[in-house]
């Protein structure tokens, strides 16, 4: 159950694309690099650090000076004297040492803090350039998508037309033929259910490729099961699944656009379906953590492989022959877009567990 047809409710969209005046490809690492250095890197440093740098040049001054103070002893103790003119200079001596060895303990601990702090310095632009390079590539494949996204929209009308009037002529021939016309009637059954299929292919890469254009709102969480439920009952229904619920009496509402968190969990939903034997349960779940609502959909299904869970969330991943890929994709971008996270894991009866969890709003506790 790695792919599900993008169902209704469709969500709302808006297509344009986002073409910032710089491309993203025209940024340099040197030009960060300089950047990041006129700014001061030291700035971005917490003071803590900072105080740590300062403190190994005192160190080194302190160290210095116990040196000094120990070869002061150690001359006294073994007699060694200065003279100059004819008269004593040990203790001026000893004391020009003393000041030696603390002036180059606090030279050595301003080279140390110097290589540490070009240290954290690279560590710094290394963590910045490679910021850099992922916000490049974000606003590349956004770039991409709106591209897509205009491309399919003017396609996708067209072709929309189409379909329906190939649909509609189907479903006309099939009411013309004779009641003992089985093989003409299964013919135009077929046509009707490939046009339907491609016009789910067709929604779900608009689904995709457009931007989101959310609408949220405080959502009660166990209406928003019960909404999800109810719309994929049909298809539950047709292979004798019952649906288990599990939730917590009192649920935080969610901050979300309910339209298409409900496509989110209906897609979840036809996914379990599929993959479930008939006769078995699905289960819907709904707990409340720190700050969030965790939703699950687990199911008696044969389950995810553990090296394709890292995938299956991928645009165009699919391990079904008919699968677009795009169901699972269009399920986190929704989930992403609330701020939310929507993870796959292993059901205690073996199958597959999705789980989404969703920002809880700031507003008191919803009863069942």
């Amino acid at each position: 159950m790695l792919d599900a047809p993008v169902a209704a409710p469709q969500h709302r969209l808006h297509s344009g694309a986002h073409s910032p005046e710089n491309p993203p490809g025209s940024l340099r690492k040197s030009k960060v690099a300089a950047r990041l250095h006129q700014d001061g890197v030291m700035q971005q440093m917490p003071s803590e650090q900072r105080v740590g740098w300062c403190r190994e040049r005192w160190l080194g001054l302190v160290g210095g000076l116990l040196v000094g103070g120990l070869d002061t002893i150690l001359s006294l103790v073994l007699g060694i004297h200065f003279e100059a003119g004819g008269q004593d200079i040990t203790w001026i001596g000893l004391g020009f040492y003393a000041v030696s060895f603390a002036g180059i303990g606090f030279l050595v601990g301003l080279v140390m803090e110097a290589r540490r702090g070009e240290r954290r310095q690279a560590a710094i632009i290394r963590e910045q350039l490679e910021t850099v390079d992922a916000t490049r590539k974000r606003l590349a494949q956004s770039e991409k998508l709106a591209a897509l996204g205009q491309l399919a929209a003017a396609v996708a009308h067209e072709v929309r037309n189409a379909f329906a009037v190939i649909r509609s002529s189907a479903q006309g021939i099939t009411e013309t033929l004779p009641e003992q016309d089985a093989e003409g009637r299964e013919s135009c059954s077929f046509i009707v259910a490939e046009i339907d299929r491609l016009t789910n292919v067709v929604n779900s890469l608009l689904s995709f490729a457009r931007p989101l254009r959310l609408s949220p709102r405080p959502v009660n969480v166990h209406q928003l099961l019960d909404h999800a439920q109810l719309l994929a009952r049909q298809e539950l229904d047709a292979k004798r699944i019952r649906i288990v619920r599990d939730e917590d009496a009192v649920l935080p509402p969610i901050e979300a656009d309910s339209d298409l968190v409900v496509q989110v969990l209906l897609d979840l939903l036809s996914n379990a379906a599929q993959a479930t034997p008939p006769g078995s349960e699905v289960r819907l779940e709904a707990q409340a953590g720190d700050d969030e609502v965790r939703i699950g959909v687990a199911d008696a299904g044969p389950g995810v492989p553990e090296d394709l869970r890292s995938r299956i969330f991928e645009p165009f991943f699919t391990t079904r022959d008919k699968g677009t890929g795009l169901g699972l994709a269009v399920a986190r971008q929704i989930v992403e877009a609330h701020h939310g996270r929507i993870e796959v894991g292993e059901a205690r009866a073996g199958g597959a567990h999705f789980r989404i969890s969703l920002p809880a709003a700031a507003v008191a506790g919803v009863a069942a």
